[in-house]
């Protein structure tokens, strides 16, 4: 299979371009005009294209055989968009230098081409050595834009570059089949948006406010406004609440959602002072209507682009970026999930959704060899109502909503060596207020009960010291995790690293202590936070695996943290449907015991998906 390296250079202005608006936004647009491209063919000598769209786009399909090759380039995403919705060009894979920088050096480290190529020491990345600012193909001269091309010839000869590199440092052949699948997503978009829902929620949204603007009797510009706000709340005679700033140490306004003075105001007991809150809060939270207008914009433009980031945290997780963040779409409240029932499949398609069930609590008793909880999962058993039973002394079947509600928050919460203090925060975040000795004893209860997993936590305090001290120590059940001394990393399963740059470790009151460097500054690092990280690091690689076995079939659309969408014919449902639950509960050779299951829904829109009942004749049958 032929590699063909190509690089676009295209119009830009100062208003029009990727830094102050997304990606979509720019290729999509009346505006956007290919200057040129450059093309290099595996090791062959690259070449500069500039010319009329129609010219080069028939040129493009004429002289390279781009079906049967994969396409390379630095941030893919971009030039793949270009190749895909204005060229109408479909490699057979997609390959981004800067997915791999990300991978291979961790998300504290700038990928740009610029950077990496200075890091490889494979020469300099260079300036535009034209003014291209504000100009269209026809102001550039026959000598500029020569010129132009050889800057992008550059910029294509360090990508080649920098993919040999990489390859011959062993990066994981399957990682480069995780990062087509991830960049497919947004390449070759398949989703649709709803587009009169969407319009029908955003007149929602918009009379919501003015509602709560005239029950409250005040202008917007006072609620927007922290002093204007503040003189509202003394005439209702009410003390403004106060918080002292981290960043100044003085004195300043406690108006955040999450600060507690605020929230109490929220149930006062004078009406119009909650009238006012919820207005201040009506106006200020404006992140569901700003996203409802950019999803506007895009379902007029065409079919929905998945911007997902290969690689976006510590653990190698994907995540939300172009300013569409899917990771974090609302599910509680007023307007749960609305956003989501906007998501749709085409005309005469289903969504199938599956969702790896308490993926990370599964790889946790797994990784510690809690034999108990690891046949508890892999017989069914509800392992809430097992830890509220333990909690309150009672059988499970006496276990009530409440109390299965607390089990569930410890098994989740409580595996990483969670303190009663955060315990009681993190259950006040949902609502529910226990006693700090309560939670000293639940605390207490997981920890007897649990002494694998809390005996994990000291082996990786100690492997954490000893990778310090100079060794490489492998950790967990079948020493799938390797702590690497010289580079200060975890490596994972996968065969990438988690890296935690410029570990430092200082003396305390339990010995020595650890803290990593990273953008928004220092992090502390301890036995606890290590399985953390390591849990939710295998539990991607293992989902990412699952995943491919399901991009086999049929192509995967969306991944939201635990949970992966993929779009079938109506016809196939079933069968689609019995073949994702299979591949969900596809376990890795290195992951060999390890209690996975997969929870599968189906539906037309994203928001709701109900679960899928298979007919007797798939019963029992092997699809994948």
């Amino acid at each position: 299979m032929d590699i063909i390296t190509i690089d676009f250079e295209t119009y830009y202005d100062k208003q029009f371009s990727l830094s102050k608006i997304t990606t979509e936004e720019y290729v999509r647009s009346p505006q956007f005009e290919v200057i040129g491209v450059s093309i290099k063919v595996n090791d062959g000598e690259a070449v500069w294209l500039s010319g009329a769209f129609n010219v080069l786009k028939t040129y493009m399909h004429k002289n390279y055989d781009w079906e049967n090759s994969a396409v390379l380039a630095h941030n893919a995403m971009f030039d793949g968009a270009i190749l895909s919705w204005l060229f109408d060009i479909h490699p057979k894979l997609w390959i981004d230098t800067l997915c791999m920088a990300r991978a291979l050096h961790g998300v504290e480290v700038s990928g740009s081409l610029k950077r990496v190529a200075e890091m490889y020491e494979i020469g300099e990345k260079g300036d535009e050595v034209v003014n291209a600012l504000g100009k269209r193909l026809a102001d550039f001269s026959e000598g500029e834009l020569s010129r132009y091309g050889d800057y992008c010839i550059n910029d294509v000869e360090l990508t080649h570059k920098l993919f040999s590199i990489f390859m011959d440092m062993g990066f994981p052949k399957l990682e480069i089949r995780v990062i087509n699948m991830t960049l497919r997503m947004f390449i070759d978009p398949t989703l649709r948006l709803d587009f009169g829902r969407l319009e029908e929620h955003i007149d929602l949204l918009k009379e919501a406010k003015d509602t709560l603007l005239q029950e409250c009797g005040i202008e917007k510009e006072e609620l927007m406004s922290n002093n204007k706000f503040a003189d509202a709340l003394r005439k209702l005679e009410v003390d403004p609440p106060m918080k002292t700033s981290l960043r100044t140490g003085k004195e300043a306004y406690a108006f955040a959602k999450s600060d507690e003075g605020f929230k109490a105001l929220q149930e006062h007991e004078d009406p119009k002072v909650q009238a006012l809150v919820a207005a201040r809060i009506g106006l200020k939270s404006t992140l569901e209507e700003t996203r409802t207008e950019r999803f506007i914009g895009i379902g007029t433009r065409g079919a929905l682009p998945v911007p997902i980031k290969y690689y976006a945290a510590h653990t190698g997780r994907w995540g939300g970026m172009d300013k569409v963040n899917l990771q974090n779409l609302p599910s509680r409240g007023d307007n749960a999930k609305v956003l989501k029932s906007c998501i749709t499949a085409p005309e005469g398609y289903t969504l199938v959704e599956s969702d790896s069930a308490q993926i990370e609590a599964r790889v946790l008793a797994w990784l510690a060899g809690q034999t108990d909880l690891v046949q508890a999962f892999e017989r069914g058993e509800d392992v809430y109502k097992k830890m509220a039973s333990s909690i309150y002394g009672k059988k499970e079947g006496l276990v009530s909503a409440d109390e299965r509600f607390i089990g569930k928050t410890t098994i989740l919460g409580a595996g990483y060596g969670m303190g009663a203090v955060r315990f009681r925060e993190q259950l006040k975040t949902f609502g529910v207020d226990v006693s700090e000795e309560e939670c000293r004893r639940i605390i207490r209860v997981y920890r007897e009960t649990s002494g694998s997993i809390t005996a994990l936590w000291r082996e990786a305090q100690n492997a954490l010291i000893s990778m310090y001290q100079g060794e490489n120590v492998p950790l967990g059940r079948g020493k799938v995790l390797r702590l690497q001394h010289g580079e200060n990393a975890i490596r994972l399963p996968s065969g990438l690293l988690m890296r935690y740059d410029d570990l430092e470790a200082e003396e305390g009151d339990k010995g020595l202590q650890f803290s990593y460097k990273t953008r928004r500054g220092r992090v502390n690092i301890y036995g606890g936070k290590v399985i953390e990280n390591v849990c939710q690091g295998i539990a991607r690689c293992v989902m990412a695996e699952q995943m491919l076995r399901i991009s086999k079939r049929y192509r995967v659309l969306l991944t939201v943290h635990d949970s992966v969408i993929c779009c079938v014919k109506d016809s196939e449902v079933d069968e689609a449907a019995s073949y994702v639950a299979e591949c969900m509960q596809y376990v890795p050779q290195w992951a060999e015991g390890l209690p996975v299951r997969g929870d599968v829904e189906v539906g037309k829109d994203y928001g709701n998906c109900k679960a899928w009942i298979p007919p007797q004749n798939l019963l029992g049958r092997s699809v994948a």
